[in-house]
C-alpha cells in the first residue's frame, strides 16, 4: 500500500483540527479571545462565559464537524483507495491532535471533546451515539460537564471494542480517551476539592456528595 495516501490524509485532518473555532468565532463575533479569561480553554464552554451562548453553539458544532467530516470521509472514499481502517484511525487521532495542539494558533488549544465526539461519530454512529449516550446519563445524575467527559472517554474504548472488536480504531479511541482525560486533570483535582463548576451554574459539591445526591434521586 501507498504509505503516501495515509499520511497525507492523516496531516490534512491534522491541519482541519488545527483551526481553532473558538478564537475565529470569537473575533468573527466581535467577541474577546477566549484564552483570555474564564478557564482559558478554547472551547464552546469557555466561549459560554463571554455570553454569548449563539457563539458557543457555533463554536461547538464546528468543533464537532472539524472531528467528524475527515474521519467521514475516510470511512466513505477511503476503500476506493485502498484505504482501511488504519488511516482512518490515523484521520481521527490526527483531528483530535488538532484541537489540541493546533498549529496555527502556537499549539495552544482546547480539550477536544466536541472534536472527539464528532470524531467517533464519524467512525461508527453506533459508537458515537453510545459515546454521547454516556454523557448525558453522568451529566444528569451529577451536573458535571467534565466528569461526563471524562466518563465517556474512559467508555468509548469499550464501546467500540463490543460493536467491532479490539482493532486499530479501538486502539486510536483509547489513545484520545487517555489524552482527554489528562486534559482534564485540573478539572478532576476540582471534582475531588468540591470546587468544580455545576451544569446549570449550581453550587459545586464534591463527587461523593453528588453521587449522594444522585443516590437519593434514583430512589424516589
Amino acid at each position: 500500500m501507498n504509505v503516501a495516501l495515509p499520511l497525507l490524509a492523516a496531516s490534512l485532518a491534522y491541519l482541519v483540527g488545527s483551526l481553532s473555532f473558538a478564537v475565529i468565532v470569537s473575533r468573527l463575533m466581535g467577541l474577546s479571545d477566549p484564552r483570555t479569561y474564564g478557564s482559558g480553554n478554547p472551547g464552546a464552554t469557555n466561549v459560554l462565559r463571554s455570553g454569548s451562548k449563539s457563539a458557543a453553539i457555533i463554536t461547538l458544532v464546528l468543533d464537532a464537524l472539524k472531528g467528524y467530516l475527515p474521519v467521514a470521509l475516510a470511512v466513505r472514499f477511503g476503500p476506493s483507495y485502498g484505504l482501511g481502517d488504519g488511516t482512518v484511525a490515523m484521520v481521527a487521532l490526527a483531528a483530535f491532535l488538532g484541537h489540541l495542539w493546533p498549529v496555527f494558533f502556537r499549539f495552544r488549544g482546547g480539550k477536544g471533546v466536541a472534536t472527539a465526539a464528532g470524531a467517533l461519530l464519524g467512525i461508527d454512529p453506533l459508537l458515537g451515539a453510545a459515546t454521547l449516550a454516556t454523557w448525558l446519563i453522568i451529566a444528569a445524575f451529577f451536573r458535571y460537564s467534565s466528569l461526563a467527559s471524562i466518563v465517556a472517554a474512559a467508555f468509548a474504548p469499550f464501546w467500540r471494542v463490543l460493536t467491532d472488536g479490539a482493532d486499530v480504531i479501538a486502539l486510536a479511541v483509547l489513545v484520545m480517551g487517555a489524552l482527554l482525560i489528562w486534559r482534564h486533570s485540573a478539572n478532576i483535582k476540582r471534582l475531588f476539592a468540591g470546587t468544580e463548576s455545576r451544569l446549570g451554574g449550581g453550587k459545586a459539591t464534591s463527587v461523593g456528595g453528588a453521587a449522594n445526591k444522585a443516590r437519593r434521586a434514583s430512589r424516589r
